[in-house]
């Protein structure tokens, strides 16, 4: 009999306190980022992403704006820095590892575009000293 009328006093308990637990909610005052729903963290993520990208692009408008009045490879050198900052912006949406490495790419390929960029000078400035109007050819190491 005890453990009968246990058992039943367990079940009202049990029954109170599930009903007063459906009825405590959260106030959409007290609401965080975490309780958003997804579809709005994704539009909020989405803008700050075009926002950042926008940025980078005028940035870059801007860069390649002070190249416009240099000459030759000047010019070829400040445009190769002007790209070098816009792929070093992109990385930063990276994290760890794959930042680093695009980063690490980032500044081979401007590395690359310098090194063309002096090559066809110095290739420029050899054919103007001998009067040739053809470019020279790559010397064989």
């Amino acid at each position: 009999m005890t453990l009968k009328l246990s058992g039943i006093a367990l079940a009202v308990a049990f029954a109170f306190a599930t009903a007063a637990q459906a009825q405590t909610t959260q106030t959409p005052a007290k609401r965080d980022a975490a309780d958003k729903p997804r579809t709005e963290q994704a539009t909020s993520g989405r803008k700050t992403k075009e926002m950042e990208e926008e940025r980078i692009e005028q940035q870059a408008k801007a860069d390649k704006a002070k190249c416009d009045g240099m000459k030759a490879n000047a010019k070829d050198i400040c445009m190769a820095e002007a790209a070098y900052e816009v792929a070093k912006q992109k990385c930063d949406d990276q994290k760890g590892e794959a930042k680093d490495a695009c980063a690490k790419q980032a500044r081979v390929d401007r590395d690359r575009a310098k090194g063309k960029a002096e090559k066809t000078a110095d290739a420029k400035r050899e054919n103007a000293a001998t009067g040739s109007t053809a470019p020279a050819k790559p010397k064989q190491q």
